[in-house]
């Protein structure tokens, strides 16, 4: 069924009188708190969430699909098996969200904050992660397909064994990251210092990579 729910009793009266998923199509819930609701097994489709609070609510079995979501507050959230696809979620916050088997498709997460959400499992596809706060993450074993995590917060990350295809590590913050055995030939490492490079120790870049690496120190690659 399909519902045009625009407030929190209106939703909470779906919710409960459902027989199966709920289908949210072209809802806007632009501001509204729905807080500690679930959601479980629902589906949101070209839904409206700016500014929206989805604080500590259940997510296990939701799919996504071109929502605007820009600055909605997803925090302490339980995300199972949730799938996001071409979603606008720029400047969103999840903080201490729990993300099990979480995949987000070509969705914009531009300043999005993860600080102290716990990741198992995940997938990031096709994602603008520029300025987004992620530490301590680990992406271990992954296969990183055109991720921009330019000027992201990536402290602490564990990128070993990775393999980056397209994407961009431009102006990161890789404190205490880790990528042995990473493969960064594919990745724009734009910004990276060579003074920085002790953290690659281990990883495979390509001959312009590291002419470009020289180069930050006036020597000329020939």
């Amino acid at each position: 069924m399909e519902v045009a729910p625009r407030t929190r009793m209106e939703v909470q009266g779906m919710l409960a009188g459902a027989p199966e998923a709920t289908v949210f199509d072209r809802c806007d819930f632009s501001g509204v708190d729905l807080s500690r609701l679930d959601f479980t097994g629902a589906r949101f489709t070209g839904c409206l969430f700016a500014d929206a609070s989805l604080l500590a609510t259940t997510l296990e079995g939701t799919q996504w699909q071109r929502c605007r979501a820009a600055k909605t507050n997803f925090e302490a959230t339980r995300l199972l098996e949730a799938r996001f696809e071409a979603c606008d979620l720029n400047n969103t916050s999840w903080l201490r969200a729990k993300l099990t088997s979480v995949r987000f498709e070509d969705c914009k997460l531009t300043g999005a904050n993860f600080s102290g959400a716990s990741f198992l499992d995940h997938e990031f596809i096709g994602c603008l992660l520029v300025a987004a706060r992620l530490p301590n993450v680990s992406f271990r074993k992954s296969r990183l397909r055109q991720l921009d995590f330019s000027d992201a917060d990536l402290r602490g990350c564990d990128f070993r064994d990775t393999v980056f295809e397209g994407g961009s590590l431009r102006d990161a913050n890789l404190n205490g990251a880790r990528f042995e055995g990473a493969d960064l030939r594919g990745a724009d490492l734009g910004g990276l210092r060579l003074m920085d490079a002790k953290m690659f120790r281990g990883a495979t870049i390509s001959a312009p990579q590291a002419s470009d690496l020289l180069g930050e120190l006036g020597i000329d690659v020939i």
